[in-house]
């Protein structure tokens, strides 16, 4: 008994693995040069705007305009990945059909697809003279060219993040849970709120994350189906290049740091909220 308790308290410290100083001096390294370092120079950039010259673009109509194009478009196509990749996930995983294979694989696509491919595909098929487009311009739905036509966008390249994030949770879910639910009287509607969803909800929250993480910064697909209007259609991501192309370089570190601040406080805000529910419903 003592031996194991031994045993058990040296696996949890990290000098059990070996190669673990390498490990984790190669780790910090990899991390410095890939994130730590850049986000660090562009803070430093930024910081000789000083404060009152980053209020001032912040609080810029046009930057504004735009901000809330970005951050508001990605929000509301990531709850709705978030709704319908559960239910993708589900059909995936808990029903067997013709073709189930290839409805796999197909999510994946916007993972391989290039951005430009997807956003020209789908400005041509959301257009006013589109297959799509045709059919809904009669009743004064206008998809393409404007911030809808941005939110399809955002959903296509968000889709995946939640589907692939929900679907092995899924499959690890006990199917005699739901026969004992229904076995105690409860209605399909009370298991599905009540047994199913609350363990899946700290994948469905990380999904959701990484699918608005990927529709804040999401260029390639948005610009072609945008209009990139200003006031209108304008993405943040799209105002910095046009920043960098005017050579205001003070101008687009100060939206990309705005960008930063604002993507790092929402989504310590999913991860509080994760947190919170992993600790009150546990791991799957």
């Amino acid at each position: 008994m003592a031996q194991a308790l031994v045993l058990g308290r040296r696996t949890s410290g990290p000098g059990v693995l070996p190669g673990f100083g390498l490990s984790i001096g190669f780790t910090l390294v990899y991390l410095s040069l890939i994130v730590l370092i850049p986000l660090g120079a562009l803070a430093l950039k930024a910081a000789g705007l000083g404060v009152d010259g980053l209020l001032k673009i912040a609080f810029d109509a046009r930057v504004l305009a735009a901000l809330k194009i970005s951050f508001g478009v990605a929000f509301a196509a990531a709850l709705i990945n978030a709704i319908f990749g559960v239910l993708v996930a589900w059909v995936l995983v808990r029903y067997d059909f013709p073709g189930r294979a290839l409805v796999d694989a197909a999510v994946d696509l916007p993972f391989a697809l290039p951005t430009a491919v997807a956003g020209i595909a789908l400005a041509a098929l959301y257009a006013g003279n589109g297959w799509v487009g045709a059919l809904l311009e009669p009743y004064g739905i206008k998809v393409a060219y404007t911030p809808l036509g941005i939110m399809v966008a955002l959903v296509f390249v968000g889709l995946p993040f939640v589907v692939r994030t929900v679907q092995p949770l899924m499959q690890e879910l006990d199917r005699e849970i739901e026969e004992a639910s229904a076995t105690l009287g409860a209605s399909r509607l009370q298991t599905i709120t009540r047994v199913l969803l609350p363990p899946l909800l700290p994948a469905v929250l990380t999904g959701f994350a990484l699918a608005f993480a990927r529709g804040v910064g999401e260029y390639g697909s948005v610009i072609f189906i945008a209009g990139n209007m200003p006031y209108v259609s304008e993405i943040a991501p799209l105002l910095i290049v046009i920043k960098l192309e005017e050579f205001d370089y003070r101008g687009a570190t100060g939206i990309a740091l705005i960008m930063l601040l604002v993507s790092f406080a929402m989504l310590l805000v999913i991860n509080l909220i994760q947190a919170w529910s992993r600790k009150r419903y546990g791991h799957v």
